[in-house]
C-alpha cells in the first residue's frame, strides 16, 4: 500500500520531507539558535486536571526526571514498590532530553505506603506521594507549561518580540512535532510496514506510536494546507468547530458574524481529522479540501481504518495562554508559556524560526 502522494514516499528521506512540511503562519523563519544545550534549558510541568485526595488504594506521585524517558521512570518506579509495571500509570509522555515534572499513579491495594524519601535512581526524584481513590489515566491533564531557553540567538529582536505577540493574541498552528514521527521519520516507515503486513509482531505501545504517527501526518497534511490558504484560524463553509479546552465539537454550514466573533476572541477553534472508521463531521467546502489533502494517502487511511482507530477532530489552532519572554543577555531568548494537552512547543518555536537541538527529542509511546 502506497502512503503518499503518488506514491512518492519510498524512502526514510521522503517521509521525512512529508513530515516536516509545516507552513509557518506568521512569516518565514526570522531567526536561528540553539536549543536543549543542557537539560534544564527545556523545562516542562504538567498541569493536572485534579489534585489527590488523600485516600484510596492508589498512591500519586509527582516527580521530577532530568534525562530519562516517561516509561523508564515508570518501570523503575514500580521496582521500587514491589509492583508490575502494569499497575503504574501517568497522563502523558514527556520529553527525554528536559526536566520535567509530571504525575505518576501506583496501585497499591492494601498495601503499606513506600518511603520515597529512600527512593535512589538517577535522573529521578519523588517531589510527592499522596493517596488518591482513582488510578491517574491516559490524557488525564490540564496541559503542560514551559520554560526554555534559547542560546546562541541570531535574528531580528523586534521581528520577535511582534510575533510573540501576535501568537498571544492570535494563536499558532497545532501542529504534531517532529518528534511524534521519530528518528528520520522512522515511524512512518513502521506504519507502512505494519498497514502492509509486513511488521507482524509488535508490542502494543509499539503499535500505538505508529498508528499515532500516521494519524499525525494526516492532519498536519490538513492544517498545512489550510495555512497555505489563510484559513487555519477561520471558519470556512462546512467547517467542524471546537469549543477552546474542550473536546465538544459542531458544524457550521455557513459561518456568520456571530462565528467570526468567537474565533476572534479565541472561543472556538476550526478542527482537521483525526482519521478513523466512521464519519469525519466536515461538511461542503471543509470535507473537499480535506478529502482533496488526504486522497493521496489511501495506504495511511485504510491502514487506520482497518485498525479500529475511531475517528476525532483536533484543533487547528491553540492558543499559549502566559506567553512571556525576555532577553537576559545578549543571544539568548527565554519563552515561558503553557500549552494544552497533545500541543507542542517544538510548534511554536517553529513559527520563530530555525532552531537546532543538541539533543534529539523523541517519544517513546503514543500520547496526547
Amino acid at each position: 500500500m502506497s502512503l503518499a502522494l503518488n506514491g512518492a514516499a519510498d524512502t526514510l528521506s521522503d517521509y521525512r520531507q512529508l513530515a516536516e512540511d509545516m507552513p509557518r503562519a506568521w512569516g518565514e523563519a526570522c531567526a536561528r539558535g540553539r536549543i536543549r544545550r543542557q537539560p534544564d534549558d527545556f523545562r516542562v510541568q504538567e498541569i493536572p486536571i485534579c489534585r489527590p485526595d488523600g485516600a484510596g488504594e492508589h498512591l500519586w506521585l509527582r516527580v521530577r526526571k532530568i534525562g530519562q524517558n516517561t516509561d523508564w521512570a515508570a518501570r523503575r518506579l514500580a521496582g521500587y514498590a514491589g509492583v508490575a509495571p502494569r499497575e503504574v500509570s501517568y497522563a502523558g509522555l514527556k520529553d527525554r532530553q528536559a526536566v520535567t515534572e509530571q504525575w505518576f499513579s501506583i496501585r497499591l491495594p492494601g498495601l503499606a505506603t513506600p518511603d520515597w524519601q529512600r527512593f535512589d535512581e538517577a535522573g529521578i526524584e519523588v517531589l510527592e506521594a499522596q493517596r488518591h481513590s482513582r488510578k491517574l489515566r491516559r490524557g488525564a491533564l490540564q496541559g503542560n507549561a514551559f520554560q526554555l531557553r534559547v542560546r546562541e540567538f541570531e535574528g531580528d529582536k523586534a521581528e520577535i518580540d511582534l510575533r510573540l505577540r501576535r501568537i498571544s493574541e492570535q494563536g499558532l498552528p497545532n501542529y504534531f512535532g517532529p518528534q511524534r514521527f521519530g528518528r528520520d521519520a522512522g515511524n512512518l516507515a513502521h506504519a507502512e510496514a505494519l498497514f502492509a503486513g509486513r511488521l507482524r509482531r509488535v508490542a502494543k505501545a509499539r503499535r500505538g506510536l505508529y498508528l499515532s504517527a500516521a494519524r499525525s501526518l494526516l492532519f498536519n497534511r490538513v492544517l498545512a494546507e489550510r495555512v497555505r490558504q489563510a484559513n487555519w484560524d477561520r471558519a470556512i463553509a462546512g467547517d467542524v468547530l471546537q469549543l477552546d479546552g474542550r473536546s465538544a465539537c459542531f458544524c457550521v454550514d455557513a459561518p456568520d458574524d456571530v462565528v467570526r466573533q468567537r474565533l476572534v476572541r479565541l472561543e472556538v477553534h476550526p478542527t482537521g481529522p483525526l482519521w478513523g472508521r466512521g464519519s469525519t463531521l466536515a461538511a461542503g467546502a471543509c470535507r473537499a479540501l480535506e478529502e482533496t489533502c488526504l486522497n493521496p494517502f489511501v495506504g495511511l487511511r485504510t491502514g487506520l481504518e482497518a485498525a479500529g482507530m475511531k475517528p476525532e477532530r483536533r484543533a487547528l489552532r491553540v492558543r499559549a495562554p502566559a506567553l512571556a519572554w525576555r532577553w537576559p543577555e545578549p543571544g539568548v531568548l527565554e519563552l515561558g508559556f503553557q500549552l494544552p494537552a497533545g500541543a507542542y512547543a517544538t510548534a511554536l518555536l517553529r513559527e520563530l524560526g530555525e532552531f537546532t537541538s543538541d539533543q534529539a527529542s523523541q517519544e517513546d509511546a503514543a500520547h496526547d
